[in-house]
């Protein structure tokens, strides 16, 4: 299946986006040969800065092949901002909406139609403290299951020392590596013809994030911990840290109130 063209509004980006790009960031791009040359496909991509997307597009438009995000529906709205995403033929993701779904055959689509497709899996940026990718939505797999398209995994790492995540200030100086590898299509092979339940695309999720997770050890020369940091797991132990917190200081609000009252009568 071909290729889609670039057009005028991915053009004009890569002109207004480019020049502070390489003002900013050195680079250290590998893997380019893995961008498949024709034909429909997804990358997988980790997310850690706000600024990850630009460099990591201008790091995909150089292999001939742009890339198709998925982004929040807000950003359609904007001005010139809304244009240029229009335009570039970013996707709209509307969450908590009778619509959420419609990204999920929009990208479809666009695979079908022998484009690709970005997903950062995570769905937003990592909470992990050390930056390794967090547990993962699924709808990367589901779109890869019901393509059979090839799945590139590709990991960076250096846009999170330039604009840490949250972080409302850059770090200009000294220069940062903005540093990516991608690598072969993940196998889910053996996923495909099975009935799409939850776990199967739980696992095939898993089996895409681990290729990632690798090519991210390989970039940071570290190992990953064994278990990915899950926002939902760590929002459940906050709870029962503060549930368990709360009799002990409600047992000690008395208390003070009663040395409070003490000293008063005392003067």
């Amino acid at each position: 299946m071909p290729r889609r063209r670039i057009g005028f509004w991915y053009r004009l980006a890569a002109v207004i986006c480019k020049p502070p790009l390489m003002v900013l960031i050195k680079r250290d791009w590998r893997g380019m040969e893995n961008i498949p040359a024709d034909g429909g496909f997804i990358t997988a991509v980790n997310h850690n800065s706000h600024v990850d997307p630009f460099a990591y597009a201008h790091y995909q438009y150089n292999t001939g092949r742009v890339p198709r995000f998925l982004a929040k529906s807000g950003l359609f709205k904007k001005g010139f901002v809304g244009a240029a995403m229009r335009g570039t033929g970013q996707i709209p993701v509307y969450r908590e909406s009778t619509d959420a779904l419609s990204a999920f055959r929009a990208a479809i689509e666009a695979v079908e139609r022998g484009e690709c497709v970005a997903f950062y899996p995570e769905g937003t940026l990592t909470r992990d403290p050390d930056g390794w990718p967090m547990t993962a939505k699924t709808g990367a797999a589901r779109v890869a299951l019901q393509t059979k398209c090839p799945v590139i995994p590709v990991a960076q790492w250096g846009c999170n020392e330039l604009l840490p995540p949250y972080a409302k200030k850059p770090n200009l100086l000294p220069r940062k590596t903005h540093r990516v590898l991608a690598g072969p299509p993940v196998d889910l092979s053996r996923f495909y013809d099975r009935e799409m339940t939850a776990e199967l695309l739980k696992e095939a999720t898993e089996v895409i994030m681990a290729a990632v997770t690798g090519h991210l050890e390989e970039i940071r020369g570290e190992n990953a911990p064994r278990t990915p940091y899950d926002p939902r797991r760590e929002r459940i132990e906050q709870r029962r840290r503060t549930q368990s917190q709360t009799p002990s200081q409600s047992q000690k609000a008395p208390a003070r109130t009663r040395g409070s009252q003490a000293e008063g009568q005392s003067t």
